[in-house]
Formats: structure tokens, C-alpha cells, sequence
């Protein structure tokens, strides 16, 4: 059975993936087909394109480097449904399907008098990318709040509930990023309070923002717009300057290497990552080798921060690669640490070791 291009459902044939990737890099995808409704995707996958594939599902492109184009079908699921399905006293639970874009779930939470999401505002993506990546940021992650994940399982069929313990969710990973291909990620249940007389701030810079906008007892909707303003300032805008935001992970090592960093080199910050381990901020790593700023031809570093790669117009995906990969590789020469990509290439592999 071939899929008909019907209501709810788009097929392209050698679609165009530039608009689709927040790089801006060229890429085509053999077909690209658009579902609104997760509800059909048995029908879909059974049919013609996907039928006998593995297909790359692609939210807002905001997690992914086209090194090469995709050889297999490209889903996107866009339905945007957004609900509250249980109201508690003090909490409530909010679904949103994975099509929603992620910053317009942060804002409307805050519309609805919800209160846990506001630390993750305009990071860029879908929902249902959340938390394949479990995003985070200014001291938070999104697994904090995550109560489900609904999925669609491509080997039986079925449609699952799986409770934040099933997805197994680690620093910036989940059990959806280490075994993909396995599961669909279709909306995502979060649990959040109606009291936000007690906001995350022991992000640095956080409360140096809200005091300069002269917030003296800051709730929710003051924080995003805290994060709004720092993210802003720091971080180019995709629709100005290609990029997806943070490209390398911050990496962790036992105590003991980190121990042997700080004798070494006395300014590089660190910070405690659970029993006998520590981060280190990859973008000081970087900095401090002088790539901030780094051009070659249209592929680069963010002038305003360190982990940031970006397309400066016409870059390809093997280049922007290229450029990260020699960023990686002189980390690891010069302190020992091993960098790795925050976002999922295509038509490459990262074998820094």
C-alpha cells in the first residue's frame, strides 16, 4: 500500500531539508512525510515510503548535523496539542504532543498559572525532542518534570506510556538517544506546581540578571524572561546566524583527573557531578585555546561563546564537522578530556577518544 498524501499526512518526494535544520545546511532526504496525528503512524509506517525503513524522525532540527544527506525516509510528527489532563491541589499534569515547539510550551505553562519549565525557556526544538536530549539549563532538567513519555514502539506497534524511570534519562541522554530507532517519541506528560514562590536561581548569572531588571522576589514568568534575556545576549539567533546552540557536552571526569586538572591549570572551574565525579565547562576548555571566534570560510565558533558552532552563510555540514572535530581534537591534546557533540550527526561519526 502506497501512503496517500491526505489530510494529516504530507509526502515529499527529495525534499529540501535547509528550513528544517536550524544549521542551514543542505541536506535532502529521499522522502520527507509529515504526520499531524501520532495516532496514524501504524497506518504510516506500514505504507509506502517508510514501509521496511528505519525512518529519521526529525522534530525542529535543532538537535541534528546534516554531515551528509539522510539515506533513509526523514518523519516529522507536528501535531501541537497542548492539555491539562489532571489538576491537583498545588500541581498539576500537562500533555503536549512532540510537535510542539518547545519555547511555546515554556511560555504557555506560564499562561496557565504552571510553574517548573520557566529555566528552559527558548531553547530551541520540539517537545518531543525534549526529552530524548533531557534538555537542561540555568540549573535545571527537563526530566525533573517529566511525569511520562508517550511512544510509539516501531517493532510491535504499540503505543506506550513509559514513566520517567522506563526512560532511563542521564546527563544530556536518555534511553531514546542510546538505542534509537526503537521508539517514537509522541508527546510527553509534565508535572508542574501552581506555587512558584520558589524558583531555581543558583544558576550563575541568574540572579545578577533579575536584580539588573530590578526584580527583588522574582516568580516564575520573571525567570524565563531572566533566561530569555541571557540566552539572548550569549547565544547568536538560528534565523541570523545557523547554529544549534550548545554543540559540545560539558564533559565529566572521575575526581581524580579533575584533581590533576586543577594542579595544572588553577582557573578552570569545576563542579560536582555526583560521587567521584566532576564537570568542567567545555566552554572554558575551548576558550582558553583561543577558538572563540574561530572562521574558516563559512564554518566556525560563535564570537560571543565558546560552544557554540556556527554557519555563517553557506557552510556545509562536512565543514561545520570538520571544524568541531578539530576543536575536539585539540581539547584532547592539550588537557586530556574528551569533548563530545551535543547534537545527533548524520553521515558521520564522532571516533574522538
Amino acid at each position: 500500500m502506497t501512503l496517500p498524501d491526505a489530510p494529516g499526512v504530507r509526502v515529499t518526494p527529495n525534499a529540501l531539508l535547509r528550513a528544517l535544520n536550524t544549521f542551514a545546511v543542505d541536506a535532502t532526504a529521499p522522502w520527507l512525510v509529515e504526520v499531524d496525528d501520532a495516532a496514524r503512524l501504524a497506518d504510516v509506517l506500514a505504507s509506502a515510503p517508510l514501509r521496511g525503513t528505519t525512518p529519521l524522525v526529525l522534530g525542529g532540527g535543532s538537535n541534528v548535523l546534516f554531515v551528509a544527506s539522510p539515506d533513509v525516509p526523514v518523519l516529522r510528527l507536528t501535531g501541537r496539542d497542548v492539555r491539562i489532563i489532571d489538576d491537583a491541589a498545588g500541581s498539576a499534569l500537562l500533555y503536549a504532543d512532540a510537535g510542539m515547539e518547545w519555547h511555546a510550551l515554556v511560555m504557555a505553562s506560564l499562561d496557565l498559572g504552571l510553574h517548573g519549565l520557566e529555566n528552559l525557556a527558548l531553547i530551541p526544538g520540539t517537545v518531543g525532542a525534549a526529552p530524548i536530549q533531557n534538555i537542561g539549563a540555568y540549573g535545571v532538567e527537563v526530566r525533573e518534570h517529566i511525569e511520562a513519555v508517550h511512544v510509539f514502539e516501531c517493532a510491535t506497534g504499540d503505543a506506550l506510556r513509559l514513566s520517567t524511570g522506563e526512560c532511563d534519562f542521564g546527563y544530556r541522554d536518555s534511553l531514546f538517544k542510546r538505542v534509537p530507532g526503537r521508539y517514537i517519541v509522541t508527546g510527553v506528560e509534565f508535572r508542574l506546581s501552581r506555587n512558584d514562590a520558589a524558583p531555581v536561581l543558583g544558576y550563575a548569572g541568574l540572579v545578577e540578571e533579575l536584580a539588573s531588571a530590578g526584580v527583588k522576589a522574582p516568580r516564575a514568568r520573571d525567570v524565563a524572561n531572566a533566561v530569555i534575556a541571557i540566552r539572548r545576549r550569549k547565544l547568536p539567533d538560528p534565523a541570523v546566524l545557523g547554529n544549534a546552540g550548545s554543540f559540545f557536552k560539558n564533559p565529566i571526569v572521575p575526581t581524580d583527573i579533575a584533581d590533576a586538572l586543577a594542579c595544572m591549570h588553577p582557573a578552570l572551574p569545576q563542579f560536582h557531578a555526583g560521587d567521584g565525579l566532576r564537570k568542567l565547562p567545555a566552554a572554558w576548555l575551548i576558550d582558553s585555546l583561543g577558538f572563540k571566534g574561530l572562521r574558516e570560510g563559512d564554518a566556525g565558533i560563535a564570537p560571543s561563546h565558546a560552544l557554540v558552532l556556527v554557519n555563517h552563510g553557506e557552510a556545509t555540514g562536512r565543514q561545520l564537522f570538520d571544524v568541531a572535530m578539530r576543536v575536539a581534537r585539540t581539547v584532547r591534546d592539550r588537557y586530556g578530556v574528551v569533548l563530545e557533540p551535543e547534537p545527533r550527526l548524520i553521515g558521520a561519526t564522532w571516533d574522538i577518544v
